[in-house]
C-alpha cells in the first residue's frame, strides 16, 4: 500500500468486528483530531495503532468504544453504532479511570454493576481475570496503592468483567518496566486465541511487533496497514547494527556524520550510545562503506544484519509523509564565564547508599560512579528502587545510610548553588495544567534562577528545540502527553545544568519525538554535562554510554550496553512458526512464562542450559504438531537480558 495514497480500507476475508468509512472528528477551535480515518478490522485480531503524538489514535478509540459522537463519515462496531452494543465492548483509558478510594474488588463490583453481571457470573469472572493478572492477593488493596503495572491490569479486569467481544486499549503499557508490559502482552495474546477481538494504540513499536496487524496513523488518517511483517518488507531495506571494539559515544558519532550524505546506499543512520544503525538499501556494500569511512582498523567493526524494525518503519513512513524531525537551534550561550568540569571528573557519586521506609528497604547497598559529558542509564522494574535513588542522588532524600557526592558537594545538596547546577525531571508530570506553555516555562526560569536579562533567549530556545513554538499560548492541561513532555524537558535544562536527572522523560512519547529528546540529551552530554536517566525504553536505553539494572532494591548488573548484553549464563533462541500462540502455550505448560515472548511470527525462548533445555523445547514443539518450527540461536536484546538478569535476581533475593 502506498504512502500518502487515500486511507483505502483493508481487505477482509473474515468476519467484520470494526469499520468505519470517512470518519471526521472537529473539536472546537476547529482542530481537526480525524480526517477520512477508514479501519477495517476482523474478528480475533490483535490490531496496533500506531502513530505520532496527537495523530488521533485516542480520539478515534473513544469513538468506537460509544463515548463520543464523531462529526462525520460512518462507524460500525459488530454491524451497529457503536453506543449501541458498549456492552459488548471493553475500553481502557490512558489514565486506567479508576477510583482511588475503591478496592480492587470494589473497582470490580463497581464495573459489574455498570453491566448487570449476575453475582455467580461475576464471582467466577472476578477469580478468572485476577488470578491471570497476577491481582487475587491484593482484593482488599486501595487501587491508589496499587503499583503503575497493577493498576493496568486492574483496569483491563475492569474491561473483561463484562465478557466483552471486543477491547479498546489506549496506550496501557506506558509508565510500566519491561517485565508488567511483556506479561500484559501475554495476557492480550491468551485473549485473542479465546477469540477476543482487541485494538491497542500504543509508543512502543517493539511491543507493535506482537501485533497480528499494524495501521500507521498520521494527521488523522491510517496511511498503511498490513502485518508487522509485510511493513517492514514493504520498506525494501535492510539494517545494520554496527559495533566499533573499543569505541566510545564520541567515535561512532564521529562515525555516524563522516557517513551522513556521503551515501546513496545509506538512507539512514542513528548513533546509539556504544554502536551505529544504519538503514540500507544493500546491507553488504553498506558493511564495506562503513569500513572504509573508519580511520581504525576495520577488523575492529562487528556487523549484525537484520529485517528493519517497526521503528524504522515508522520514522521512514513518516518522513514520505513530510513529518520533518525538529532540528533543536544551538543552545544559546548564558555568558557566565564558568568552566564546564572536566570529563575525567566525577559528577555523581553514590557509596553503599541504603534507604528504608519502616521495614521496607527501597535501596540496598548501591555504589555508582558518573562521570561529566556521560550518560548513565539506570534501568529497573515498578519499584526497584530508581526514583528512590534518583530522589538521594538530587537531594530530595536524604538516605538511611550512605554517602552522595553532587556536582562536587557532598554536605549540604540542597544548597543554592547546588540546585542551580541540576536539572531535574521528575516521574510524575511536574508542570502545572492550568497555565500555558510560555507560563509554565516562565516559572521555572525564575526557579532555576536564570538572570532576567537571558531569559527571553533561553524562553525562546526551549520553545524551539521542543517543536512548541506555535503552541506557547496554548493551556498545558490540553495537551496529548507526549507534548508535556517535551515542555518539562525544555524546563529542567534550559540554565543549562551541569547534572541532570531524567526520570522516565520520554513515557508516552513517540518514537520520532523520542529521537528528537535523544538528541538533544547527547548535544547536552557532549557540551558535558552528566546525565543519569531511567526508562522503560530498553531501545532507547542503548543510547547511554553505560546502564545498570536493579532488581530488589539492589544493582544486579553495570556495564555499556554491548556489554551488558554479554553478563551471565544463558542462550537466546527464536522460534518461527505460523501459529506463535499455539507454540505460546505449549511452552508455558512446562516453561516459565517470563521465559517466552511473542514477537510477531516469532517467539524468544530464554534457556539457562541449552544443552540440556533445548531438546524437551523441541519435543513439546512437536507434540503441539508444530514439527516445522525453525529454531536458531539469536543476540540478546536489551529487554531479553534484562529481563534474564532482574528474574534471576529476584530469585538470588529470595524475592518473587
Amino acid at each position: 500500500m502506498s504512502v500518502g495514497a487515500p486511507s483505502p480500507l483493508v481487505k477482509s476475508t473474515t468476519e467484520t468486528v470494526i469499520g468505519t468509512t470517512g470518519l471526521t472528528k472537529i473539536y472546537k477551535g476547529k482542530v481537526k483530531a480525524l480526517d477520512g480515518f477508514n479501519l477495517e478490522v476482523n474478528h480475533g485480531d490483535l490490531f496496533g495503532l500506531v502513530g505520532p503524538d496527537g495523530a488521533g489514535k485516542s480520539t478515534a478509540l473513544k469513538i468506537l468504544a460509544g463515548i463520543m459522537e464523531a462529526s462525520g463519515g460512518d462507524a460500525k462496531v459488530f454491524g451497529q453504532k457503536p453506543s449501541a452494543v458498549r456492552g459488548s465492548i471493553g475500553y481502557v483509558p490512558q489514565n486506567c479511570a479508576l477510583y482511588p478510594e475503591l478496592t480492587v474488588d470494589e473497582s470490580l463490583q463497581y464495573e459489574a454493576g455498570l453491566h448487570n453481571v449476575d453475582q455467580a457470573s461475576f464471582e467466577k469472572l472476578r477469580a478468572t481475570h485476577l488470578e491471570r493478572m497476577g491481582l487475587a492477593k491484593f482484593g482488599s488493596r486501595l487501587t491508589s496503592k496499587l503499583s503503575g503495572g497493577m493498576r493496568q491490569n486492574l483496569a483491563l479486569c475492569c474491561a473483561l468483567v463484562s465478557q466483552p467481544r471486543l477491547i479498546l486499549l489506549d496506550e496501557p503499557t506506558t509508565g510500566l518496566d519491561p517485565i508488567a508490559r511483556r506479561e500484559l502482552w501475554q495476557t492480550l495474546i491468551a485473549l485473542t486465541a479465546e477469540g477476543v477481538t482487541t485494538v491497542i494504540a500504543t509508543p512502543f513499536l517493539d511491543e507493535a511487533e506482537r501485533c497480528t496487524r499494524i495501521a500507521l496513523m498520521y494527521e488523522g488518517k491510517i496511511h498503511q496497514s498490513g502485518s508487522p511483517e509485510e511493513l517492514q518488507n514493504a520498506l525494501g531495506l535492510r539494517r545494520l547494527e554496527i559495533l566499533v571494539k573499543g569505541a566510545d559515544s564520541q567515535s561512532v558519532t564521529a562515525l555516524s556524520e563522516k557517513l551522513a550524505n556521503h551515501s546513496e546506499n545509506i538512507v539512514d543512520l542513528y548513533p546509539f550510545g556504544d554502536h551505529l544503525e544504519i538503514l540500507a538499501k544493500d546491507g553488504k556494500a553498506a558493511q564495506a562503506e562503513v569500513k572504509a569511512a573508519f580511520a581504525g582498523d576495520p577488523e575492529s567493526i562487528v556487523s549484525h544484519e537484520t529485517t528493519p524494525s517497526m521503528e524504522n518503519v515508522f520514522v521512514m513512513r513518516l518522513r514520505e509523509l513530510g513529518l520533518a524531525e525538529i532540528q533543536p537551534p544551538a543552545f544559546p550561550s548564558l555568558g557566565d564565564g564558568e568552566k564546564r568540569a572536566d570529563k575525567a571528573t566525577s559528577a555523581i557519586t553514590a557509596k553503599s547508599l541504603v534507604k528504608t521506609f519502616g521495614s521496607f528497604k527501597a535501596v540496598d547497598d548501591l555504589s555508582l560512579d558518573i562521570k561529566y559529558g556521560e550518560i548513565y542509564g539506570l534501568l529497573g522494574a515498578n519499584g526497584a528502587g530508581k526514583t528512590t535513588t534518583i530522589k538521594m542522588l538530587c537531594g530530595l532524600l536524604s538516605p538511611t545510610s550512605g554517602q552522595v557526592t553532587l556536582a562536587g558537594e557532598s554536605g549540604s545538596l540542597r544548597s543554592r548553588d547546588v540546585r542551580r547546577k541540576i536539572g531535574y525531571m521528575s516521574q510524575k508530570f511536574t508542570l502545572y495544567d492550568g497555565l500555558t506553555v510560555f507560563e509554565n516555562l516562565q516559572f521555572y526560569a525564575g526557579i532555576y534562577e536564570l538572570p532576567l536579562s537571558k531569559r527571553k533567549q533561553q524562553l525562546d530556545w526551549a520553545l524551539a528545540a521542543c517543536g512548541l513554538a506555535e503552541t506557547r499560548d496554548v493551556v498545558v492541561g490540553s495537551l496529548p502527553l507526549g507534548w508535556k513532555q517535551r515542555i518539562a524537558f525544555g524546563a529542567a535544562v534550559m540554565h543549562d545544568p551541569e547534572v541532570i536527572f531524567l526520570d522516565e522523560p520520554t513515557a508516552g512519547v513517540d518514537p520520532l519525538a523520542r529521537r528528537q529528546l535523544w538528541r538533544m540529551i547527547r548535544e547536552f552530554s557532549a557540551r558535558g554535562a552528566a546525565i543519569l536517566v531511567t526508562t522503560h525504553y530498553l531501545d532507547e536505553a542503548e543510547y547511554c554510554n553505560r546502564l545498570s539494572f536493579v532488581s530488589a532494591s539492589r544493582m544486579v548488573a553495570e556495564g555499556t550496553p554491548s556489554a551488558i548484553k554479554t553478563i551471565g549464563d544463558g542462550e537466546l533462541f527464536e522460534v518461527i512458526c505460523h501459529q506463535p500462540q499455539k507454540a505460546f502455550a505449549a511452552l508455558t505448560a512446562t516453561l516459565e512464562p517470563w521465559r517466552i515472548s511473542i514477537f510477531g511470527k516469532a517467539l524468544h525462548i530464554f534457556l539457562d542450559h541449552p544443552e540440556t533445555d533445548l531438546p524437551p523445547v523441541k519435543a513439546l514443539l512437536e507434540k503441539a504438531g508444530l514439527v516445522k518450527a525453525e529454531i536458531r540461536s539469536i543476540p540478546f536484546s536489551l529487554e531479553d537480558a534484562f529481563i534474564a538478569r532482574v528474574q534471576h535476581g529476584k530469585k538470588g533475593s529470595g524475592a518473587g
